[in-house]
């Protein structure tokens, strides 16, 4: 079946014409490479001039905890530096004492955990990113871990922690090392951008305190909470190097130079959503952007359900983090 451009593009040239949004990018493609791509609108609606181009930055908000969280968590279930059903507690000095500690990452990656719904983390915790971290971390839990399928952020929030624990690094610099630099996303980092990559970045909202647009600053303010760096959010990244890393998802074995997370991980996690849907969608990308397959029949996957176009770089509760 040929691929039809012209529909591609004449959907997103209306969701420009509507204001959806200023400008977008697309491509098509599969484990051999891309196929077709291509580009819509403008940068910046308050510079017309400036059109959206194949390598536009954009910050990428939640697919943080596919780019970021998910493939590093799998790199050290490769290493063999993580048992995904082994209770945190029995290994991470953080969490043992605290009601975290009976949980377990499988629990974190499939919302299954019973942390509490919204981040929160100014308001509960302060500005200082270490008390954030022994906040989040020692917090109650909402509800028994395994009781339900709730989605929240800070469970990707502390799967990052883990992340750093157990690899001695920041999430930015592991996720570089083992992830983004062998599969060479060249273009793919934890803000804030120097100058020069944010002048091609796409702005997101406008920052009252300064009176302009982010660019190159995360959405999120937990990520902006926290550095600029968290499971949560804070990625930037362009169309060609998500291409690379979907089709390393598709074909790992093609992968030259071997990142962390393999054929392995990736098998294990079928693209299927942990949450319960009110109507079924047919495998592959629902109309509200979200993967979605047939839920599995005895546990949830391992893959995090994630927004994926369109994000606007918040996941909602993190506008009470700005009181």
């Amino acid at each position: 079946m040929p691929l039809d451009t012209d529909r591609i593009h004449q959907l997103l040239h209306d969701g420009v014409r509507d204001k959806v949004y200023p400008g977008a990018v697309w491509a098509v493609g599969d484990s051999d490479g891309t196929q077709a791509s291509g580009t819509v609108g403008v940068l910046d609606p308050d510079h017309p001039a400036e059109p959206t181009r194949l390598d536009t930055i954009f910050d990428v908000a939640s697919l943080t905890k596919i780019l970021a969280v998910w493939s590093t968590i799998g790199t050290l279930v490769e290493d063999g530096k993580l048992e995904l059903d082994r209770a945190l507690g029995d290994f991470w000095p953080e969490v043992t004492g605290h009601p975290l500690a009976q949980s377990t990452a499988h629990q974190l990656l499939t919302h299954t955990v019973g942390v509490p719904l919204r981040a929160n983390l100014k308001n509960l915790y302060g500005t200082d990113p270490q008390d954030v971290r022994d906040g989040v971390l020692h917090e109650a839990l909402h509800r028994p871990p395994g009781e339900a399928v709730e989605y929240t952020g800070r469970a990707a929030l502390i799967l990052g922690y883990l992340v750093e624990y157990l690899s001695g690094h920041t999430l930015d610099r592991f996720a570089a090392h083992r992830v983004w630099q062998p599969l060479g996303m060249t273009d793919t980092r934890f803000g804030p951008l120097p100058a020069e990559s944010a002048a091609r970045c796409a702005p997101t909202e406008l920052d009252e305190t300064r009176g302009a647009h982010l660019k190159g600053a995360a959405h999120d303010f937990s990520a902006r909470l926290l550095g600029g760096t968290c499971g949560i959010a804070g990625v930037f990244s362009v169309l060609d190097d998500l291409a690379v890393f979907l089709r390393h998802m598709l074909e790992p074995a093609r992968s030259t130079e071997g990142p962390g997370f393999g054929r392995s991980w990736v098998k294990r996690c079928p693209p299927t959503s942990s949450r319960p849907r009110q109507r079924p969608s047919p495998p592959g990308m629902a109309r509200n952007g979200r993967l979605s397959a047939k839920p599995s029949e005895d546990r949830p996957s391992v893959m995090p359900d994630t927004s994926m176009p369109q994000h606007t770089g918040s996941d909602e509760e993190d506008e009470a983090d700005k009181g």
